[in-house]
């Protein structure tokens, strides 16, 4: 009887064993059999992944192999200007042998460059597009590579990338500011031994326009035009070089006072004036004085008055407008003074580039107009007039701009000078 009831009891044991063991197994067969299905699909898109994974890589290898081989330089810090990338471009010009491709290390340790952190923690800040210029000195190891390492002319273009990181465009301007300086020092030769010559034409023309009558000396008449008109242009492309070369040296200031200086350039220019029946206003403060070289600001004012006659329509009048500007970064204000005329203004297109030298942009303002015979007899314009007049100014430390007037239509020449000064602070130099 005991082993009957014995046997009886281990035999319900593993029926409730395996019931048990039953119900703890059906969810995970269920969930088996489910992968058992999905596993065709991830499979797929595993391989997807892969093959997407795969053309990423390709494209971001060509993409390097692209700045790489770039006419320009390109490097890449991330958020710690740690240096990740830079092609052979940025090696070669900022002096980066260390540097090997995979090295992650400071910007800074490899490259002491103050304007290039600049412009890469201004993109970084503002999150904007940033350029800058300046003048690079690549390092040397002893006082021999001094003499042989030159310095260059790098233009940097600042761009935004994801998680802070910053792309450096380089470009390298020095062999383009050499070859505009080789080509200012033949032109500057050639209007040195140009001079000599002109002026021996001069004479001899001067000489057979006392001896020839009418009408055979007009055509004399007319060649003293065209050689005076080449003398000014000589003379005007020696000055503008020597300004350009030493601009503070040139300059002899003293004080002098606005108003009467633009009256007496006026007063010079009046009978070309007049034969357009021009007028002239001035509106601001009286007694305004800035300490300028006399004949360099006279021939400032000579130079944008002339260009406001000939190119204003008859009747019509020039406006001079002077402005003082209070300046939080110097002792005096500024002084600002606006040029007005009603004639046909600047193209849009030409604006950026009126203060070059030999710019002619729209046929209406590249040559004066002939309305008399004054204007016959003037000598033709050089195209350097606007052009010496911002050397001049910069040479103050001033500024100049061109724009076109909203209400008259026609050219607005913008002039500011630093550092004005009232007349309780100045004294009669007369």
């Amino acid at each position: 009887m005991g082993l009957v009831v014995g046997i009886g009891f281990w035999g319900w044991q593993q029926v409730q064993l395996n019931r048990y063991l039953e119900q703890v197994m059906r969810p995970l067969a269920l969930q088996s059999s489910k992968l058992v299905l999905l596993t065709p699909r991830l499979q797929r898109y595993i391989t997807l992944i892969h093959e997407q994974r795969q053309n990423l890589q390709q494209q971001l290898q060509t993409y390097e192999d692209l700045l790489e081989s770039a006419p320009v330089g390109y490097l890449q810090v991330d958020e710690e200007n740690q240096l990740l990338w830079c092609n052979e471009q940025v090696r070669e010009m900022l002096s980066l042998q260390r540097w090997q491709p995979g090295q992650v290390r400071l910007l800074l340790e490899l490259v002491r460059s103050y304007e290039l952190d600049q412009i890469i923690e201004q993109t970084r800040n503002l999150q904007q597009l940033q350029v800058k210029e300046w003048v690079f000195h690549p390092p040397f190891e002893n006082a021999a590579a001094m003499l042989e390492v030159k310095s260059l002319l790098l233009r940097a273009t600042g761009l935004p990338l994801p998680e802070e990181q910053v792309g450096v465009f380089l470009e390298n301007r020095q062999p383009l500011l050499d070859m505009n300086q080789a080509r200012d020092r033949a032109l500057s030769d050639l209007a040195h031994e140009l001079r000599t010559p002109l002026t021996s034409i001069r004479l001899v023309v001067e000489t057979l326009q006392d001896r020839l009558q009418p009408p055979l000396n007009r055509w004399v008449n007319r060649l003293l035009q065209e050689v005076d008109r080449l003398i000014h242009l000589v003379q005007s492309w020696l000055e503008l070089t020597q300004l350009e070369n030493n601009p503070i040296i040139q300059l002899k200031r003293q004080p002098l006072e606005v108003r009467s200086l633009i009256a007496s350039v006026w007063e010079s220019l009046e009978p070309l004036a007049q034969s357009q029946n021009l007028q002239l206003t001035y509106s601001g403060e009286e007694n305004l004085w800035i300490n300028a070289d006399h004949s360099r600001i006279y021939q400032v004012f000579l130079n944008l008055l002339d260009n406001s006659i000939k190119y204003s329509s008859p009747g019509t009048t020039i406006i001079v407008e002077t402005k003082i500007i209070p300046k939080k970064s110097h002792r005096n204000p500024a002084l600002e003074i606006n040029i007005i005329d009603s004639g046909v203004g600047f193209c849009e297109t030409d604006l950026p580039y009126v203060f070059e030298r030999f710019y002619r942009g729209d046929k209406a303002r590249s040559r004066p107009p002939i309305s008399s015979e004054n204007h016959s007899a003037a000598p033709v314009g050089s195209g350097l007039g606007l052009a010496i007049v911002r050397q001049i100014v910069i040479a103050h430390g001033g500024s100049i701009k061109a724009m076109n007037h909203p209400k008259t239509g026609g050219a607005w020449l913008q002039v500011e000078f630093p550092d004005v000064v009232a007349d309780s602070q100045s004294q009669d130099y007369s």
